[in-house]
């Protein structure tokens, strides 16, 4: 056999093995982070103090992003539904759009590059500056200290930036669909009213983005707590931060997708 193919298959089989044993890593720590949580949950305003930078410090992309998301679908959603003399359901198709896929799976792409990248960028830099090891000799759990007050704020604070997402699209729908091309208000609203179920499109949509809140920032916080202690380290940890959280995203959706409207 040549020897390209012999170090081909060399290759392969060493990266198929550092995976297996990055995902069994993050998985222990994963674990650790929840059985270390007790500590922070009981001192709340660490996770507070958290909430603010990565979920407050959130809102200006959130908002915006969903104004235009939610401008661009009622403009789209008119054009199309005009055609069938349907363009007062234009509510339903703006509504339904968000809360159930745009609002929590834009919202988490949105979250894991602005929130989960500093996430992972800031525990890095603590490890390359060796604050957490400075911490371990202070009798201080770095894990229980740093790590886990920011997987909890962003477990908290996906939901709420999500729903905040889709509040804006409506409203954007709303502007573009009622206010500047003239739909009728009633109709948009009653339209939107009548056809969004609560347990079939908000919760769902509501669960999809609990679960994106934990994938995020559980890839957030290992990448910043496995990575090198160096500049390339924290750079290379924070590109896979982004990268690995939007791959994940968007195949959890599939897949609670699947699970969710499989009896619709």
């Amino acid at each position: 056999m040549p020897k390209r193919i012999i170090a081909g298959i060399q290759r392969v089989g060493h990266s198929t093995i550092e995976g297996i044993r990055r995902l069994g890593h993050a998985t222990r720590f994963f674990l650790l982070v929840l059985l270390k949580s007790g500590t922070s949950l009981r001192r709340f305003n660490l996770v507070i103090r958290e909430l603010f930078y990565v979920g407050v410090l959130s809102l200006i992309i959130i908002v915006v992003s969903g104004l235009f998301v939610g401008m661009v679908l009622g403009l789209q959603g008119y054009e199309t539904l005009q055609k069938y003399g349907s363009e007062s359901a234009v509510g339903t198709l703006v509504a339904l759009s968000l809360v159930r896929e745009l609002g929590p799976v834009v919202a988490a792409l949105l979250f894991a590059s602005r929130a989960g990248s500093a996430i992972t960028a800031e525990i890095g830099l603590m490890k390359a500056t060796e604050q957490l090891s400075a911490m371990g000799m202070m009798a201080v759990d770095p894990v229980a200290r740093v790590v886990a007050p920011r997987f909890w704020a962003g477990v908290i604070s996906m939901p709420l930036l999500a729903a905040i997402f889709s509040v804006m699209g409506v409203f954007g729908g709303y502007l573009v669909a009622v206010v500047f091309i003239g739909v009728d208000a009633g109709s948009f609203w009653s339209q939107m009213q009548s056809n969004v179920d609560f347990r079939i499109d908000i919760l769902n949509g509501f669960i999809k983005s609990c679960f994106f809140g934990v994938a995020v920032t559980a890839i957030a916080v290992f990448e910043g707590y496995d990575s090198p202690p160096t500049a390339e380290g924290v750079s290379g940890a924070t590109t896979r931060t982004v990268v690995t959280s939007s791959l994940v995203i968007l195949g959890l959706d599939f897949i609670l997708t699947a699970f969710m409207f499989r009896g619709l």
